[in-house]
């Protein structure tokens, strides 16, 4: 049963700001990890292991459940999900102890799959003509609900203690799981197969198509290198000549918000049949970002510019990505999204750790050098694969077997 082609603005704003709320869950403890660190009578060091239990919960979420979205009926599937990811937040505001706040915070990172889950939605619902600006402006939600998440968390738990922005975040999502479960029109699975069968197609519907395979190595670059840059970004201004405060270096944050800016208008470019011509200016601008960053140590106006270049760049080439992604397969979107969202957590995971002992090393200097040889690795990619391996073949990927 093909979906109904065409997403209205108001159903294309409600699934940009659900999936921003949904990436926001995983980060409202950043920032609060010292106050909750006191309130709960817990070390710092342990209270550090909060944003680790998330972002673990958040992987076997995006492995174990995201790929349902090719069996399920979406439009129930996706308000359970905000529904148990509340449940997980009001259990977070309530924690007694850093025991419990840690298994809360693991099971919310479990269920806060929605964006992976609406954002492949919008490209079904959207028809071929317009699925890389709207799967653009979904995306941009996502981006919007990283950066302010952060922000949005301090002020809060300022102003009523850190139990609050949990509290806050529930009540939002119900809403969301309301206003979505009447938004989302009547959808029939994609497909049938028992859940075993399921998790294990992620692999072959990745490897029957190389567009995917190569697809998958530049959004994994992308993201080793957007985390590499901000991890790094962070020593930089905490240190000398700048030793900014945490408020003020969040602050800088804001200049990303460029990056929303070019999602909202490079689906376009992917609508138009420019994806690959795209792709490659989004690199080379990346690269430019990173030769200009070696110049930045001591200017803020130099690093203010190499921020909106880095995020219009990085923003721009996930979204071609994944508009390229979800171009190849009706039935396995989803199952192509899992494999996305896992290449990216790779990816991050990478970048940051390498950020790490890059700074130890030799500081910025060996960062924005790494910077600049995976630029030219992506380059490289996409130079061999643009007439090639990343362009799709006519016809879509071929239904998975099932019974």
């Amino acid at each position: 049963m093909a979906p109904p082609s065409g997403m209205s603005r108001r159903l294309t704003f409600l699934f940009a700001l659900a999936a921003g709320v949904a990436i926001g869950n995983l980060y409202w403890a950043q920032p609060l990890l010292g106050f909750i660190a006191g309130d709960l009578r817990a070390a710092t060091p342990t209270a550090g292991w909060l944003v680790t239990a998330t972002q673990v919960g958040y992987a076997l979420g995006v492995l174990l459940l995201v790929p349902l979205g090719d069996v399920l009926d979406r439009r129930r599937f996706v308000p359970v999900m905000l529904l148990a990811s509340a449940a997980a937040l009001l259990l977070c505001a309530l924690a007694p102890s850093i025991g419990v706040l840690l298994l809360a915070l693991g099971v919310l990172g479990m269920t806060t799959i929605s964006g992976q889950i609406l954002t492949p939605l919008a490209g079904d619902l959207a028809g071929d003509a317009h699925r890389g600006r709207i799967v653009g402006v979904v995306g941009s939600g996502t981006l919007t609900g990283i950066l302010a998440s952060r922000t949005i968390s301090g002020l809060v738990a300022g102003a009523a203690g850190w139990r609050a922005i949990f509290a806050l975040a529930a009540v939002v999502a119900v809403l969301l799981a309301v206003l979505l479960y009447r938004a989302i029109p009547p959808l029939a699975p994609r497909t049938r197969m028992p859940y075993p069968q399921l998790i294990a197609s992620v692999g072959p519907v990745v490897m029957r198509e190389r567009v995917a395979r190569w697809t998958l190595v530049l959004a994994a670059t992308g993201f080793a290198t957007f985390s590499l840059f901000w991890t790094a970004l962070t020593f930089l201004l905490s240190g000398p000549p700048f030793r900014y405060p945490v408020a003020v270096i969040g602050l800088f944050g804001l200049a990303g918000l460029a990056g929303v800016l070019s999602g909202l208008h490079g689906g376009r470019l992917h609508d138009r049949g420019w994806s690959l011509p795209a792709t490659g200016a989004a690199w080379v601008l990346a690269l430019s970002a990173f030769v200009t960053a070696a110049f930045a140590g001591r200017s803020v106006v130099l690093i203010v510019i190499v921020i909106i270049m880095i995020d219009v760049a990085l923003q721009m080439q996930a979204l071609l990505n994944r508009a390229r992604l979800f171009a190849l397969s009706h039935e396995a979107r989803s199952r192509l999204n899992t494999a996305l969202a896992a290449s990216n957590f790779i990816g991050a995971a990478i970048g940051s750790a390498a950020a790490t002992t890059l700074w130890s090393a030799g500081g910025w200097t060996a960062v924005t050098i790494t910077g600049t040889a995976l630029c030219c690795f992506a380059l490289t990619v996409w130079a061999l694969g643009r007439h090639g391996p990343l362009v799709p073949a006519t016809s879509a990927i071929s239904p998975l077997p099932h019974r």
